[in-house]
């Protein structure tokens, strides 16, 4: 209850603002538009907006799903294998020096127009965060408690899910977060390229038309559902992490 309530402060405060900046520079709705001009352009457009919201909204979530997979999975080999974090981690660290956005025209020239474009823009744009932090959290273990466990005779596959992966679900959050924040962002970047709907196609086609209260209505949009991705998985991080005081920090 707490958590809504901030956020209901919070957008309080940036309606204020808004509407004092655009009262201040007298700008005209063209440029920028009242936050009551933007709520108009939500209900009459809503059915508009739902269908575009949709397909981003399953982009983001699948995207996001497939990084989390391949991150962990490249994280464990990582820490499994010697000779994958010899020639595996600084590709990883190299492909960073790319832009993202240089990739969105490639991918959609070798996959297409459709929603998968979008899906891989996601993935990719979350999956560095989310392996170097599960990487991260597996390898800062206490060399003590790993030496004990193979005092005890316990497997590397024994120790990988008793003791290092319990043990990194504290870093892995970090990236979780990190990755909740960037994942829309690849979406929207895919349909900016090249997309006949979602969100980022919505935007494009709004300020092409002039129709800038729309092309904010989705900006917002775009913003809300970051904001329920993202305490969607700090819901789930603070549960997983519950026996992890650090995790809890009030």
């Amino acid at each position: 209850m707490k958590v809504i309530l901030n956020y209901i402060f919070s957008l309080i405060i940036f309606i204020l603002l808004w509407w004092l900046v655009q009262y201040i520079t007298n700008s005209p709705s063209y440029i920028l538009p009242s936050p009551y001009e933007v709520f108009l352009s939500i209900r009459d457009n809503y059915l508009l907006l739902l269908d575009h919201s949709l397909i981003t909204f399953f982009e983001i979530l699948l995207g996001f799903i497939l990084g989390i997979l391949f991150g962990m999975y490249t994280g464990i080999l990582l820490i499994i294998s010697k000779s994958m974090r010899k020639w595996m981690l600084p590709f990883i660290i190299l492909t960073q020096a790319i832009p993202i956005f240089a990739l969105a025209p490639i991918l959609t020239l070798w996959v297409g127009y459709g929603i998968w474009s979008k899906i891989i823009m996601t993935t990719l744009i979350i999956y560095f965060p989310i392996t170097i932090a599960f990487y991260d959290g597996l390898k800062r273990i206490d060399p003590m408690i790993i030496n004990l466990a193979k005092m005890m005779g316990a497997s590397t596959y024994s120790m990988l899910i008793k003791i290092r992966i319990p043990f990194a679900l504290p870093q892995l959050t970090s990236g979780l977060k990190l990755a909740a924040a960037f994942a829309p962002m690849g979406a929207v970047i895919g349909e900016w390229v090249g997309a006949s709907k979602g969100l980022g196609y919505l935007m494009l086609y709004a300020s092409g038309r002039v129709q800038i209260d729309l092309m904010f209505s989705s900006i917002i949009i775009l913003a809300f559902f970051t904001i329920l991705l993202y305490n969607l998985v700090s819901f789930i991080s603070n549960y997983i992490t519950r026996w992890d005081p650090k995790s809890h920090i009030k």
